[in-house]
């Protein structure tokens, strides 16, 4: 109760400190920390899009890395000869350093070429990440806790055309994860059973996915629908310890409520499957800021996972502030096939929202989510999904 009053109290400083400035000073503050790379070329030619460079401070805080304090980047812009049709290309990037004495750097990036012929998007990550373990299985007990560090670099390109109709893109990548330098607790479950990788694994394939997306902003959907496959194959031959597939489904949907407040009922299903001899770092893990918030990552770790969750996002008015009310359900399995809605973990939450950027719909965000006997606090910036 401690760390929740604490964690509270500094998010109140944080957001509601800055809530108390006039919005001229608001958008001052925005303008320091914003570069406008195109912004001769955008002055004497109206039809480009003003690309924005945005550098600023970054705090977070997630029950696994504590708070988090660093530099965070986004790039938005358009290709010249980009219109209306084409959304905005997303490159963000973060580097963070935790009092949990964890740094990663990481970018999740969505391109959309010209009038969106093709979509280039992936993921960047490079981090030195303790990681909390519990056991493999959906009944793993909180008595069998222990910790396991890792450093892990993963590189994951994807590269899709339109195809067919308007918001559907076919193509497909390559996927690398590199994990080095572990450590491990003497005489605890990971010493005992030593799961193949425990000790460091690398894992290189290559992938086929499609997309569906036809969301109206990127960052914070309004409406339409997000649909995201993708099957990996990874072998040996291309420079990894295994050979396994890897399947993921993520599949979303945002509902306009109130046209005049801008509220959103928003729905997620995400689905992950692995077969055949996979590492210890490709199992999947359950939690996290994103889904299935309440439980701390890795909570529980299976080799399939199924989660859902559903959110309501409230607006007030015209004003910066927001509220959100979650519920979801979810579980990792052995085999997916073994699904059954009596073993279904659940979880709820409320949060808070806080416009930093009305132009591009960007919220920070404060959530606290429950689970089975346990509930944590989220803080950071754009929305869970």
């Amino acid at each position: 109760m401690k760390n929740i009053i604490r964690n509270l109290f500094l998010f109140t400083t944080l957001i509601f400190g800055g809530s108390l400035l006039q919005a001229q000073d608001i958008e001052d503050i925005k303008e320091f920390f914003t570069f406008y790379p195109n912004y001769k070329a955008a002055e004497r030619d109206s039809t480009l899009y003003l690309q924005k460079f945005i550098v600023a401070p970054v705090v977070s805080y997630t029950p696994e890395t504590n708070f988090g304090l660093g530099m965070g980047a986004k790039y938005l812009f358009k290709f010249n000869g980009s219109g209306e049709e084409t959304r905005v290309s997303n490159m963000p990037i973060t580097a963070q350093y935790t009092l949990n004495n964890q740094f990663f750097l990481f970018s999740g990036f969505e391109i959309f070429t010209n009038q969106e012929k093709w979509v280039i998007e992936g993921n960047i990550l490079f981090q030195n990440y303790p990681r909390i373990f519990y056991g493999i299985g959906n009944e793993a007990v909180e008595e069998n806790e222990e910790q396991y560090d890792y450093t892990q670099f993963l590189f994951e390109p994807i590269f899709l055309k339109q195809m067919l109709t308007r918001y559907l893109f076919i193509g497909g990548g390559l996927r690398y994860n590199h994990i080095f330098d572990t450590n491990i607790e003497e005489g605890k479950i990971i010493d005992q059973t030593r799961p193949d990788g425990y000790d460091g694994s690398t894992s290189f394939g290559a992938e086929v996915a499609a997309l569906y997306d036809s969301r109206d902003v990127i960052l914070n959907a309004q409406k339409g629908w997000y649909l995201e496959f993708t099957h990996g194959k990874y072998f040996e031959a291309l420079g990894g310890t295994n050979s396994f597939n890897l399947t993921r489904l993520d599949l979303r949907y945002f509902l306009g409520i109130s046209e005049k407040n801008r509220d959103v009922l928003a729905f997620q299903f995400v689905g992950r499957t692995t077969r055949e001899d996979l590492p210890f770092s490709e199992y999947s893990f359950f939690g996290s800021p994103e889904i299935m918030r309440g439980y701390q990552e890795g909570r529980f770790v299976d080799r399939d996972l199924l989660a859902s969750q559903v959110e309501y996002r409230k607006r007030f008015g015209e004003s910066r502030w927001g509220a959100v009310a979650f519920l979801g359900a979810g579980n990792v399995y052995r085999n997916v096939d073994e699904f059954q809605f009596a073993n279904l973990k659940p979880n709820y939450g409320l949060g808070l929202r806080w416009m930093l950027d009305k132009k591009e719909n960007l919220n920070i965000r404060l959530d606290w989510g429950f689970g089975q006997g346990t509930n944590n606090i989220y803080l950071g910036i754009a929305e869970a999904f």
